[in-house]
């Protein structure tokens, strides 16, 4: 499977870069997963459902399943946040895999920037930042900047850096 992806500063656009890299690259009859790094708790589940219940009795591990879906919530009760090849791992087998976050993480990546944040570029220090996709043109970059909205030829970009193309 190949990974690639999709990082920035907070408000910079990476979930609306995914969510369209995504409907793009899938359009091409290319199969993808994602993997979202969030930075506090979360819940997949509400308070007072089952599978809320099972985790709040001290389950490790919950799983449930309907005719729709299922979903595996893993509880890491103190337990170290595991690096990404791992969480990768236990993914089903797909042609591509979108990352969003894991920016100190070593695969391949486009930073999704908007100037108006005033966040410094990650692409001038990290050479894993293989191109920049940004609201403005921008100067003096060592990789490929493209216009955030151009989803077409940024999906182009990732597919061609993966050997997907």
């Amino acid at each position: 499977m190949k990974v690639f992806g999709v990082v920035g500063w907070k408000n910079a656009g990476k979930t609306t870069l995914m969510e369209r890299l995504v409907a793009e690259i899938t359009r091409r009859g290319v199969s993808v997963s994602t993997v979202k790094h969030a930075h506090h708790a979360f819940d997949v589940d509400h308070q007072g459902k089952d599978s809320w219940r099972h985790r709040q009795a001290g389950a490790q591990e919950v799983l449930v399943c309907s005719g729709a879906r299922w979903a595996l919530m893993h509880e890491l009760r103190a337990a170290q946040e595991p690096p990404l090849s791992e969480l990768l791992a236990k993914l089903a087998p797909v042609d591509l895999i979108l990352v969003e976050g894991y920016k100190r993480d070593a695969h391949p990546k486009i930073e999704a920037h908007r100037v108006e944040t005033g966040a410094a570029l990650l692409a001038r220090e990290d050479p894993t930042v293989r191109a920049v996709a940004a609201n403005a043109v921008l100067a003096d970059l060592s990789v490929p900047c493209f216009d955030l909205d151009n989803i077409p030829a940024i999906a182009d970009f990732v597919l061609e850096e993966t050997g997907l193309r």
